[in-house]
């Protein structure tokens, strides 16, 4: 059973889990400078943990910008991967930002870029780099 929990106790133990979720993703499988993964934006961002069953296996927030509501932070664990838990923490995001009525938006790596298109959101604008990783913003405009 795949499920997805709001967490708001960053001292918390789930919380410990999702951001290990992130340092596997993004830190070792991805090369990303931890001091880049890690931001100032941490406490204001609102923390989603997925889990497979009772395993912890993906992890995303979103937080408010001047732009709107930036997503960030997709990351789901190789094993559990094409088990539809990206598609499980973007719809709980999008149930709770949807309300609040404000551009959403993301910065999707381009090897993610078919599976936002898939879900609701086009591109806007050129492509740039991020962490020496491609990426292209895309806006959630849903049919």
């Amino acid at each position: 059973m795949l499920t997805v929990k709001r967490i708001s106790d960053l001292q918390s133990e789930e919380a410990k889990q999702l951001f290990e979720i992130r340092n596997t993703v993004f830190v070792i499988e991805q090369h990303v400078d931890h001091d880049l993964e890690y931001d100032e934006h941490e406490n204001e961002a609102s923390h989603y943990l997925a889990y497979f069953g009772n395993r912890p296996c993906g992890a995303a927030r979103w937080r408010f910008t001047e732009s709107g509501i930036k997503l960030e932070r997709f990351a789901v664990l190789a094993p559990f991967r094409s088990k539809d838990v990206g598609l499980a923490l973007l719809d709980a995001i999008l149930n709770d930002v949807i309300p609040l009525n404000k551009k959403i938006y993301l910065h999707a790596q381009m090897s993610a870029y078919g599976f936002y298109a898939k879900h609701g959101f086009m591109e806007e604008g050129d492509h740039f780099w991020e962490a020496n990783i491609e990426h292209v913003t895309m806006v959630y405009k849903p049919e």
